[in-house]
C-alpha cells in the first residue's frame, strides 16, 4: 500500500516539478483529511521537507458524466456509480522547509514509545506520526540525506541512536545483508551441531 501511495504521490505531486521523493511518513494534523511528512530532493539538488495533505477530488470529466446520465430510475443509481468511481486523490503542500535549515532533531524521550517529535527549524514545529517506528524511519531518511546533500551531520536529542546509526560491524549494509549474515551464521551453526563427533 506505501509503495502505491509513494508511485501516485511521485507521479502527482513531485514528478511534474522535476523533483524525487526520498521518503514519507503519515501523520496526524489537526485539519481534515490524511497527512503526510515528506522528504524529497529538487531539480538543483536541494532537499525539501513538506507536509502534504491528501483528499479525494472529482476526476475533471466527472460532471461532464453525470451531466450525460439518462433520465429515470436509473439515474441515481448510475450518479451514484459515478460519484465512487470518479473520485481520486488530491495533493496540496501545505508547509515546506528547506533541510539544512532543520538544526535539530528532538525525539523528547527515547525510553517511551512517542510517535511525537520537534523539528527545530525558524520555529520549532511538532509531528505526531502514525508510530514510533515511522518516527524513527524519518528521522534515518534524514540523517543520510544531510550527510549526503548538507555535507553536515543533523544533531539528533533524544533518539535511540542504536537505532538510527548501523553498528560498526555492520557499517553501511542494508537490513537485507545483515539478516542474510545471521541467517547464514545460524545454519553453520545447525550444521556443526549435526556433524558427528569422533570418539577415541
Amino acid at each position: 500500500m506505501s509503495s502505491l501511495l509513494r508511485k501516485e504521490m511521485q507521479r502527482m505531486l513531485f514528478r511534474p516539478e522535476g523533483q524525487k521523493l526520498q521518503k514519507f511518513i503519515e501523520i496526524h494534523e489537526a485539519t481534515p483529511g490524511r497527512h503526510f511528512l515528506c522528504v524529497y530532493v529538487t531539480k538543483t539538488k536541494e532537499v525539501q521537507l513538506c507536509v502534504v495533505r491528501s483528499r479525494k477530488s472529482l476526476y475533471s470529466g466527472s460532471n461532464k458524466l453525470l451531466n450525460s446520465q439518462k433520465s429515470g430510475s436509473k439515474k441515481k443509481l448510475k450518479s451514484q456509480f459515478c460519484l465512487s468511481s470518479c473520485l481520486e486523490d488530491s495533493y496540496l503542500r501545505t508547509e515546506v522547509w528547506l533541510l539544512q535549515d532543520l538544526t535539530l532533531l528532538d525525539g523528547r524521550d527515547p525510553d517511551v514509545d512517542d510517535p511525537c517529535f520537534l523539528m527545530h527549524l525558524s520555529t520549532v514545529r511538532s509531528v505526531t506520526a502514525f508510530s514510533c517506528g515511522a518516527k524513527y524511519c524519518m528521522a534515518r531518511a534524514l540523517v543520510a540525506l544531510s550527510d549526503k546533500h548538507c555535507g553536515r551531520p543533523l544533531t539528533l536529542v533524544n533518539y535511540d541512536l542504536a537505532y538510527i546509526s548501523p553498528s560498526s560491524i555492520y557499517l553501511n549494509r542494508g537490513d537485507c545483508v545483515v539478516l542474510m549474515q545471521i541467517c547464514f551464521y545460524a545454519a553453520n551453526l545447525v550444521c556443526l551441531s549435526l556433524c558427528p563427533v569422533p570418539l577415541d
